[in-house]
């Protein structure tokens, strides 16, 4: 058996099912050999299209996922995705043919490269070491958390490696979560039992079952509201004192109650500028505590009145044993009446600013949402335009909303959703795109209608990179740059076989409620022409805290 082989058959044996990306030279053997093992390989467009939904996979279905591509080229294009993956920490394994000649085209210092996104470079060295090595590597991924590239050498991929290599091979397990110290538990649970108002965040690190019960059983004893960053969206979606997302997403009511706090902890969340609006959200004399197990994490982005190292689910469990009796705090009658009116951004009036051809993002989405099933999946590109699905589409749970913005790119959003739709493949699909992002990451329609994913794809169409417009628009600044041509966007969609509309008015989703009441077999494209007056209320936001 070569190499390649046993690559790709000790990735499968180790939990990796779904791989994704382009096949070349330098990977066609050990992908095909994941494929005879069992994989699914789902052939994106782009390299960075495969990075991407290999991404949304692993975070909708919590599993491994696999990236695959060419030695330099390939590898070089999958770099934004692999840059947004590692900052989110996604358990992500790029599989990465590496030319080591120099004077080869395809040379470049591959390992570098990957040091240089965040992500964590290995290599198998030799046949005798091969499976072995792609073993750890894995390893790494699911149980560090972390977006891993492995090197295959070319002339490597071509060994032998020696019978029974396989026998025997399995991921090891993952080690227990760390405990908090006595001293740090016991802190934690004071602060609680004196807290008026506390409130709980939780982050990326909180999304494990385990550790959303252990916080959802402390917070109820501790009498504390629950809210979420914006990549844990849905934590909490149907408990009675929940918030919603913290930070620039924030509803109103959102805001208050949390900067009325007395307490806030982040479990698993960075407490960072978007989440606490740049400190905005933050009472003057409001403890601020910080819950993870990584030390270089804790403080990284704020000031903390102190930190707790160990892991989210086992820190909660270790705190509420010492609790104590149980606490209302934070959950009064009248904070569960204005939760029930107030809450959501859809409840909160606001002036239609549609007509002359365009239709309000606001209004679009609201609209959206009522007529599209509640059992979806949505995954969001980055722009002007994304707090709008971020907040006015309701989601059933935190597997229905992939939010790839750790780097901030636009043009992830399709690639993500893609991912999403085909981890969680009993939900209906939604990618929510700007035009800018649309544009940019157009090839992956063609891998949406080729995979026959019922996928609506909603593009908020502005003619322009919106957050610029907003940005330097208010300084006098020409804008030529940042605006376009208008743009057939619908019939860009029908050439890759979606069902498509334009739409400028409520009325003109018609066609979309009957695709939905059809049963959808195939994809829908939305161009929706968004008015472009006013900046989002999150942007405006973002701008104050720079």
């Amino acid at each position: 058996m070569l190499v390649s082989e046993a690559v790709g058959r000790a990735l499968v044996v180790c939990g990796v099912d779904h791989v994704f990306g382009v096949v070349g030279s330098g990977n066609f053997h050990v992908t095909n050999a994941m494929v005879a093992a069992g994989a699914r390989f789902v052939a994106t467009r782009h390299e960075g299209g495969g990075a991407t939904a290999a991404d949304g996979y692993a975070r909708v279905s919590g599993r491994p996922a696999a990236v695959t591509v060419h030695q330099g080229c390939g590898f070089t294009n999958s770099l934004t995705g692999i840059a947004e993956a590692a900052k989110s920490r996604t358990p992500l394994v790029l599989l990465a043919p590496e030319s080591v000649e120099p004077r080869s085209n395809f040379y470049v210092e591959q390992e570098a490269m990957a040091r240089a996104v965040g992500a964590v470079p290995h290599r198998v060295t030799s046949a005798a070491e091969a499976v072995g090595q792609t073993v750890a590597a894995v390893a790494e991924a699911v149980h560090g958390r972390r977006t891993v590239v492995l090197n295959l050498p070319l002339q490597v991929q071509e060994e032998q490696v020696p019978d029974g290599a396989l026998d025997g091979v399995a991921l090891p397990p993952a080690p227990p979560g760390a405990a908090p110290s006595e001293e740090d538990a016991e802190r934690l649970a004071e602060a609680l039992r004196k807290a008026e108002r506390p409130v709980f965040v939780v982050g990326r690190g909180g999304r494990t079952h385990a550790a959303r019960d252990a916080v959802r059983e402390l917070a109820d004893r501790a009498g504390a509201l629950l809210a979420t960053s914006a990549v844990a969206k849905g934590l909490y979606r149907d408990h009675d004192w929940q918030l919603d997302v913290s930070g620039g997403f924030s509803s109103p009511l959102t805001a208050e109650l949390v900067q009325g706090a007395d307490l806030i902890v982040g479990w698993g969340c960075a407490l960072n500028m978007w989440t606490m609006r740049h400190g905005r959200l933050i009472g003057p004399d409001a403890t601020v505590v910080q819950v993870d197990d990584t030390t270089d994490a804790l403080g990284a982005h704020r000031e903390l009145t102190f930190g707790v190292l160990g892991d989210v689910a086992a820190t909660a469990a270790a705190v509420a044993d010492r609790l104590g009796e149980r606490r209302t705090a934070y959950r009064t009658p009248e904070v569960r009446e204005r939760l029930a009116r107030e809450l959501r951004w859809r409840d909160v009036p606001f002036e239609d600013t549609g007509g002359d051809g365009r239709i309000d993002p606001r209004t679009l989405s609201v609209a959206l949402d009522d007529l599209l099933p509640a059992e979806r999946v949505v995954a969001v590109d980055s722009g002007n335009f994304m707090g709008y699905p971020s907040m006015f589409l309701d989601v059933p749970d935190e597997e229905g909303f992939c939010f790839t913005q750790a780097f901030q790119s636009i043009g992830l959003g399709l690639a993500t959703a893609v991912g999403a739709a085909l981890a969680r493949p009993d939900r209906l699909p939604v990618a929510a795109l700007g035009d800018g992002g649309a544009l940019m990451a157009a090839a992956e329609l063609e891998t949406v209608a080729r995979l026959g994913l019922p996928m609506l794809v909603v593009v908020y169409n502005d003619e322009a990179y919106g957050a610029e417009v907003h940005h330097f628009g208010p300084g006098g600044h020409d804008l030529g740059i940042v605006s376009f041509p208008e743009t057939d966007v619908a019939a860009i969609g029908r050439g890759y076989g979606f069902e498509a509309v334009t739409v400028r008015s409520v009325e003109d989703l018609a066609p979309v409620r009957d695709w939905v009441a059809s049963g959808p077999s195939r994809p829908m494209l939305v161009d929706a022409k968004v008015t472009t007056g006013e900046a989002s209320w999150w942007l405006e936001e973002a701008f104050r805290g720079h």
